[in-house]
């Protein structure tokens, strides 16, 4: 398995503070994607607070745009705003959906794969 080092990752805060202990929680869920994936070129993600509301709390959204051989892939969660969601859980369900997305498009090459190596077997 690759380290992150490897994984052209490129995190961008916006309208919120750098914060390293986030950076480095980004960092980790990145690598962990590389357990679904060796093939990801390319990895951005943008943290941001969309909207600050003092009634209501901060709202967080974080998108992850994934390069991988073939495709774009691109999972954007925003926390509810009637939820009290702190960042961290918005960062959490963005890479389980990157990780789901990552699963379905391995699934989708194996199953051209194999309907390609089917047909040449005439």
């Amino acid at each position: 398995m690759r380290s992150t080092a490897q994984l052209p990752l490129r995190i961008t805060f916006r309208d919120i503070p750098h914060s390293e202990a986030v950076e480095s929680s980004v960092r980790r869920h990145a690598e962990k994607l590389l357990t679904f994936s060796g093939r990801i070129i390319a990895c951005n993600v943008a943290i941001e607070a969309p909207h600050r509301h003092h009634r209501h709390g901060n709202r967080y959204r974080v998108r992850i745009d994934l390069a991988v051989a073939g495709a774009e892939l691109v999972a954007d969660r925003t926390s509810a705003p009637d939820a009290q969601h702190d960042l961290y859980a918005v960062i959490d369900d963005a890479f389980d959906h990157a990780a789901r997305l990552l699963r379905e498009h391995a699934e989708r090459r194996s199953a051209r794969a194999s309907a390609g190596a089917a047909g040449n077997g005439d």
